[in-house]
């Protein structure tokens, strides 16, 4: 379907070739397939968010064939060597550009300005222009359907998450995760550790064994891109779910589930616009209404009339009558979070930077 590039290899390359005289954009001619490049932070491997990111593209090359060329950039870290990585996709032919990480938004953008016939879209963003259009999944509605299952295994009453960033995104998946389980079991606490890396396996083994150690025993694998944490949870006896991809054959007995993505549809939807010319940037925010979050591999282990409960849930959140985010919520300080009878809008959900009552772990300042 396509190839992988790493940041060295793409480096050397351009070293060789002379980026500086390449910069130009060229323009496509009608013969010439669409260039499609993917940009991710991590190394693409059999699970994860680069995994799933990738897997998204492959009906786009079943239905166009040779019309395009994917060209799969992987282990590009956010700075000035993804600017200049993404400035030499498109200034080698690449007409549409899927920037798969928060940290690429101000490099990105800067491209979609500077070549108007360049279709570019940004994982997790807030930034739209006429040719840029931010993505991102609705992971919450998915986590608050895992905090029901994690409260009904729950002995301890303690949760925790292993978590990326404290960006809005991973920060709505924790909140949601602590309002599923409360709606089950109000007493529910859940501690987080923060790593701060979108790729660090031992330091995301070594959260969750301070998570277990705190008697924590369902483990969030929140935005890791390897089993690093799930595959430590079968060894500790705990539960663990992830977002993005299966992991279950790393957790065969212990995992609880994923939050699984299918971004195909929406890329699928993108690539028709610019091949049509009508590409419009705008912000797309997709759940299970979408197709594109669902709820995978739960474990028997899981009380029948609880998932009884979830599935009704599940379906209320499909059809739009539910919302994870609807008041009363108290925010971690104690003060409103949203009002009795309120439902947060998307454009506030996307912007949450408080925790719930219940997450007892600061966020980083």
């Amino acid at each position: 379907m396509s190839y992988s590039i790493t940041r060295r290899h793409l480096m050397k390359s351009a070293a060789a070739t002379g980026v500086a005289a390449t910069l130009g954009s060229r323009l496509a001619t009608a013969a010439e397939p669409l260039g499609i490049a993917l940009v991710v932070p991590s190394p693409i491997g059999d699970v994860g968010w680069g995994h799933a990111l990738k897997a998204g593209l492959e009906p786009v090359k079943a239905a166009y064939g040779d019309k395009v060329k994917i060209t799969v950039l992987e282990n590009i870290a956010e700075g000035p060597d993804a600017d200049r990585i993404m400035n030499k996709t498109v200034a080698d032919g690449n007409h549409f550009l899927v920037a798969g990480s928060f940290g690429y938004q101000n490099g990105a953008l800067q491209i979609a300005r500077r070549n108007p016939k360049v279709s570019v879209l940004h994982a997790s963003g807030f930034q739209v222009a006429p040719n840029f259009s931010p993505f991102a999944a609705k992971y919450f509605q998915g986590t608050y359907l895992m905090g029901m299952a994690a409260a009904a295994l729950s002995k301890t009453g303690k949760l925790g998450s292993v978590s990326a960033f404290a960006i809005p995104e991973l920060i709505t998946s924790i909140n949601a995760f602590a309002l599923g389980a409360q709606a089950v079991n109000p007493n529910i606490e859940i501690s987080v550790v923060w790593v701060n890396s979108w790729f660090d396996p031992a330091k995301e083994q070594e959260a969750a064994k301070a998570l277990i150690a705190q008697k924590c025993d369902v483990i969030f694998s929140n935005a890791q891109d390897t089993p690093s944490v799930i595959s430590l949870c079968e060894e500790q006896g705990v539960y663990g779910f992830n977002l993005n991809s299966s992991m279950k054959k790393y957790a065969p007995k212990t995992y609880l589930g994923c939050v699984a993505t299918d971004w195909s549809p929406y890329f699928k939807a993108q690539v028709d616009a610019h091949l049509a010319g009508k590409f419009k940037g705008a912000n797309a925010f997709l759940g299970v209404a979408d197709k594109v979050v669902e709820v995978v591999d739960w474990n028997p282990a899981i009380p029948a009339d609880t998932m009884a409960k979830i599935k009704d849930v599940e379906a209320k959140i499909a059809a739009g009558s539910f919302s994870p985010f609807t008041g009363p919520i108290t925010k971690a300080d104690g003060s409103v979070g949203v009002a009795a009878g309120k439902t947060m809008a998307d454009g506030e959900i996307v912007a949450m930077d408080w925790h719930v009552k219940g997450v007892v772990a600061p966020l980083p300042k």
